[in-house]
């Protein structure tokens, strides 16, 4: 007999209501939930997949170790045992920061590792802490904290009621949004253009997302920070600007104003490739809508000024008095709020301590990845020799891949929490396996801080987990009890372990409830009255938070922090850097709507039609060196070089190309059979991991230069 359950799909940030049904120990469909508050029915292929992922056989189902013979399986104990004597005899053995920890970004969407990982890195008392936050976010974060005093201060547009909305470095269509949770967002953007608005692209690729807008402008690589200050200098020098009742607390505007004078539209025009008056006119009609959103994502974020990008996007919104206000962007109130009473997120931290070997500063508590490979590789005190990972594949994602290929190789232990065997856990001493997402519980902490709708669901599994086997906390539960030193950190542990996810969701719920009308919409939601709402329940659209939302001392916002005024102040009085001989293209990334974590290539759904990890090329390109179509070429960096199959197309800017990211599966010991098939090759290998955003840390993933020629 069959049965329907519903869940979250957990595997991107749109966080789409599914409906399973179920028949005996398995899936038999996957449908789009239409009760969903959030989503409304909308499923994209990734959740159509995740029977799939579960039923693998290359996912590993029970602990492995290495021994000189190969992998052995080896029962839950005597792993979890093993794991914690090898990471505590590097610590005891060169102290706590040669043990590292790495989280890929599948914890955010996992309640038991955010709720549990925390207490397994206290445990080895190291500060060599890495993420992908150094590849993604970083700068949105930087913005929040240094704005708005917090760094998980992130507004998002309010897609459903505006009027004007200008996309920068964003492909949403692809990434069902991006910092922005957002189902079915060709849906709501096809929406703002029924109800008489309009939605503009920039980026240097017709997009899916740009072929839909009503206009589309290709800008060169890594220029959108002249753009957007251009935009900014052509608003206050008409007398655009309109703030509003936030000019009453925000400082530092008339200072923004003066550092935004030099960049006139046609001091700009030829180093970002649009002309003066397409700059001007589109100030003009952002200032002149009246609900409007700037929305700038990955693209805008991972070049060297990632973070002028962000900090001037929240310009845009505030001065054009977009910034708090229905149709534009504003704050979510989540029914946990980490900002709120539970205080689970303080503010950050910047340069409390810095990486050994280049001096970076630290962000949040974590270093920037860009220095793993070489805090593994440089002798001396401090030298990493041991790692921990949690659901990431490093080696595959971060410029320097081959590098930190070899460092992990030569590490004296490692553990892996990890479903595969990849190219990063292929060096693990131990990994440990946990359940398949359909056999864990699902709530979004994180996702729900990001959220065009206020929302909040609890997702029973799907499927029960087989027999023995461990979820994603219990087994980082199982690490901290092992690792914890001390009568407190042991009985913390215990503690933790024995309540789980879901009390201390049920707990966080029941503390929000009584705090004093915090969240006042949700009419004191509890767990049992959450858990009761399969489909979710509508905590209500975005509203209005500000000052109260702020987290500064003052309560005030910050438009003009001393650093990023500064940095502007250089980025006025730059040149254009000089060509490197030979090296005259300019490389971007891109993603798929079929792909998010590298794992996923090894989906068959994910995988079929034609081969994605192809070069993007402009006609003109292509025709000034000789190539045609599906030609194997030759991509030349100054850091590295790979072969890939051409696709020309009218797509792609001239003088840019383009290759996706998470391919590269060729990798000797990878159990990845269907990802075997059609490997790609790794962007990574092109860019050089000592680029980086001088204010940010954030690695500098696009506008890479690079030489295209024939592969013979």
């Amino acid at each position: 007999m069959s049965r329907t359950v519903e869940a979250t799909c957990p595997l991107c940030e749109a966080c789409c209501g599914l409906l399973f049904t179920v028949e005996g120990d398995g899936v038999t469909r996957v449908r789009g939930d239409r009760d969903d508050p959030l989503s409304r029915g909308f499923m994209c292929t990734k959740g159509a997949a995740l029977p799939e992922l579960h039923e693998d056989p290359d996912r590993l189902r029970r602990p492995l170790r290495r021994t000189t013979t190969g992998w052995e399986e080896i029962d839950w104990p005597t792993a979890l045992d093993c794991a914690a004597a090898g990471l505590r005899a590097v610590k005891r053995a060169h102290g706590p920061d040669a043990v590292a920890v790495y989280r890929g970004n599948p914890n955010a969407h996992n309640l038991g590792l955010l709720l549990f990982g925390h207490g397994v890195i206290r445990a080895l008392g190291t500060r060599n802490i890495y993420s992908p936050t150094s590849m993604d976010q970083l700068p949105h974060m930087l913005v929040g904290l240094r704005m708005y005093g917090h760094q998980l201060l992130m507004p998002v547009p309010d897609l459903d009621r505006t009027d004007f909305l200008l996309i920068v470095g964003a492909n949403p269509l692809a990434s069902n949004g991006s910092a922005m949770t957002a189902p079915a967002v060709g849906r709501r953007l096809r929406a703002i253009q029924q109800r008489g608005g309009r939605f503009v692209v920039v980026d240097p690729r017709r997009t899916r997302t740009a072929e839909l807008a009503d206009r589309h402008l290709f800008i060169r690589p890594g220029r959108d920070a002249w753009l957007l200050a251009t935009m900014l200098q052509v608003i206050f020098d008409e007398g655009l600007e309109r703030p509003g009742r936030l000019g009453a607390f925000a400082d530092g505007l008339e200072a923004v104003r003066a550092a935004v004078a030099p960049f006139t539209p046609a001091r700009v025009a030829a180093s970002t490739g649009i002309a003066a008056e397409a700059i001007a006119a589109l100030a003009r009609e952002l200032a002149a809508a009246e609900r409007a959103v700037v929305y700038g994502r990955i693209g805008t974020s991972v070049q060297v000024h990632g973070v002028l990008c962000q900090w001037l996007i929240q310009l845009l919104n505030l001065v054009t008095g977009n910034l708090d206000r229905p149709g534009g962007i504003q704050f979510t109130s989540p029914a946990v709020d980490p900002l709120g009473i539970l205080r689970l997120s303080k503010p950050g931290t910047v340069g409390q301590w810095r990486s050994r070997v280049r001096g970076l500063p630290e962000f949040c508590g974590e270093l920037p990845v860009a220095v793993l490979a070489e805090e593994m590789q440089t002798p001396g005190e401090g030298q990493v020799r041991g790692l921990l990972t949690i659901a990431g594949n490093p080696a595959l994602s971060m410029p320097g891949g081959e590098s930190l290929d070899r460092a992990l190789a030569g590490l004296d232990f490692m553990v892996s929490v990890d479903l595969y065997l990849n190219e990063t856990t292929r060096h693990a001493d131990i990994i440990l396996p946990p359940v398949s997402p359909l056999e864990r519980d699902h709530y979004d902490l994180v996702f729900n801080i990001l959220a065009i709708r206020n929302v909040a669901k609890w997702s029973p599994p799907v499927l029960a987990p087989p027999a023995g086997a461990l979820g994603d906390w219990e087994i980082l539960s199982g690490l901290h009890r092992r690792l914890a030193e001390g009568w407190r950190q042991r009985a913390g542990a215990a503690l933790l372990g024995r309540l789980g996810p879901r009390r201390l969701l049920a707990l966080a719920l029941q503390v929000e409830a009584r705090g004093a009308g915090l969240l006042p919409s949700s009419k004191h939601l509890t767990f049992r009255r959450l858990a009761a709402a399969v489909h979710g329940v509508d905590l209500g659209p975005l509203a209005p938070r500000l000052p109260g939302r702020l987290c500064t001392s003052d309560r005030r916002i910050d438009a003009a922090p001393t650093d990023f005024i500064a940095e502007l102040a250089r980025l006025a009085a730059a040149r254009e850097p000089p060509v490197a001989e030979g090296l005259d293209l300019q490389l971007i990334g891109r993603r798929s709507l079929r792909s998010n974590n590298s794992w996923m290539h090894n989906l068959p759904r994910l995988m079929t039609g034609a081969d994605r990890c192809t070069l993007l090329m402009h006609p003109i390109d292509a025709a000034a060196r000789g190539l045609s179509q599906g030609e194997r070429v030759r991509v030349r960096s100054t850091h590295g070089a790979v072969e890939v199959p051409l696709e020309i197309t009218e797509a792609i800017m001239a003088g840019v190309v383009s290759l996706p990211h998470g391919y590269g599966h060729d990798g000797e010991g990878v159990r990845l059979s269907v990802a075997a098939v059609r490997p790609g090759v790794n962007v990574n290998r092109l860019i050089d991991p000592t680029a980086i955003d001088p204010l940010g840390t954030t690695s500098v993933l696009t506008g890479t230069a690079v030489a295209v020629t024939a592969a013979d």
